[in-house]
């Protein structure tokens, strides 16, 4: 694409991007849901991105708030959301409980076919569908969209509830076999899905909810957005090197109400995530969450808030991961290699940029190119929609880091190699 038309396709809506298929969904009276599609044959990687629901941009938003909340939205709640890196976002109208969960499933089912297809296979060649989720309409949703989508009842189904982090940590547990869990599983992921079809995603219906919140700062930040890449953990991804982190929020600048199966208990020299086997192959990873008191569904402290609670922590774990990358460089005998880039989870762009500048401190430089500012925070979609934006210009032989971190808090960094395929 030349510059003048990047320049012009600057402040397109998601909807109206080139590439992007159009369909309504036939729940209550119609959903507006857009698709798409990206693959690099170079890579043997593929996958499906978008989102559902009415767009609105940074000048609509507050209407629609104010709406739902019979209120006016004060000055001083209001955000500068351009600034914050995000210029649209995308909402389902006020729907009954069972129209959400026939919309979600819907819409879930339909990005794992997506991505499927975007891959060139076959539904029944899938071994395991791993799907981060910060609200799940149901317990078994994992289940049921991969039962909608074709895929074999006999293939592992991970439901990951770590928030914003959620699909990176899915990812690092199918390509990392030296992480803890898998021995809290009682099956090592890593070593059972080398070299098989494995869907990963975040499926995030996030407008269901921050609008019944009264905290201005979630209604404005969040927004529905999906999306789901398709790996052969060991062939077209592997493992180098990675770093993660449970560090509980304390203080609570990021509330979130666990609408999924936790015990609540938060014990000492005890994991955060527990874990729970809802159906044999079918596993639930649930993260404890500091819970609103008021019944909320997101309390959040605001930005600067976010920045407190996400840069340090984040900075930590990425300074321990590319630690890690440069020694396995050193055993490789490749030392100096340089990432190729760094797909970091799109909270906002001034915590993304804040970052990069403490990472330089560090002597440490990454391309962390911004990428999603037609969906605002996605949550677990996130990442997977910067990778498949990034995807097409990768490489064979590439190094690339993928940093994910959510509420909770949780953090997961990893740098992984795109092989060279024979």
């Amino acid at each position: 694409m030349s510059i003048s038309e990047t320049l012009k396709n600057v402040d397109l809506s998601f909807f109206d991007r080139p590439n992007v298929r159009r369909d309504t969904l036939p729940i209550a009276g119609g959903i507006p849901f857009g698709v798409e599609t990206i693959a690099n044959s170079q890579l043997g990687i593929g996958g499906a991105y978008g989102t559902w629901g009415e767009c609105y941009s940074n000048e609509t938003l507050a209407a629609l708030i104010e709406e739902r909340w019979g209120r006016s939205l004060a000055s001083e709640e209001k955000l500068n959301l351009g600034e914050l890196g995000f210029m649209y976002r995308h909402h389902s109208p006020l729907l009954s409980t069972k129209e959400y969960y026939d919309l979600e499933l819907e819409v879930g089912a339909r990005f794992l076919r997506e991505a499927i297809q975007a891959c060139g296979w076959e539904p029944a060649e899938i071994e395991a569908v791993l799907v981060g989720i910060s609200s799940p309409v149901s317990n078994d949703y994992t289940v049921q969209i991969a039962r909608m989508a074709g895929i074999p009842e006999q293939a592992y189904k991970l439901s990951i509830h770590k928030a914003c982090d959620s699909s990176v940590a899915a990812l690092n547990m199918v390509l990392n076999p030296n992480l803890a869990i898998h021995q809290r599983l009682g099956i090592n992921l890593a070593e059972q899905l080398k070299g098989k079809k494995v869907l990963i995603g975040g499926i995030e219906a996030l407008g269901r909810y921050v609008l019944m919140s009264n905290d201005s700062n979630a209604a404005q930040l969040f927004g529905n957005g999906a999306g789901v890449i398709g790996v052969i953990p060991g062939s077209t991804m592997k493992f180098i090197a990675g770093a993660s982190q449970e560090v509980y929020d304390e203080e609570g600048m990021l509330q979130v109400r666990m609408m999924y199966p936790h015990s609540r208990e938060r014990l000492p020299d005890r994991p955060l995530t527990e874990i729970s086997e809802l159906e044999p192959g079918h596993f639930i990873v649930s993260g404890l969450m500091h819970e609103p008191h008021q019944g909320e569904p997101v309390v959040m402290a605001g930005p600067m808030g976010m920045v407190k609670l996400f840069v340090r922590n984040g900075v930590d774990t990425v300074k321990e991961a590319y630690a890690a990358y440069q020694e396995k460089l050193n055993e490789l005998g490749i030392p100096g290699k340089e990432l190729a880039v760094s797909i970091v989870h799109h909270a906002n762009l001034k915590i993304n940029q804040l970052k990069a500048k403490h990472l330089q401190r560090e002597g440490i430089q990454i391309p962390m190119p911004w990428l999603i500012k037609e969906f605002g925070n996605v949550s677990a979609a996130s990442n997977m929609i910067a990778f498949l934006r990034e995807l097409p210009l990768l490489k064979p032989g590439d190094h690339i880091m993928i940093d994910g971190f959510g509420a909770g808090s949780y953090y997961d960094v990893l740098a992984v190699e795109l092989p060279v395929r024979s």
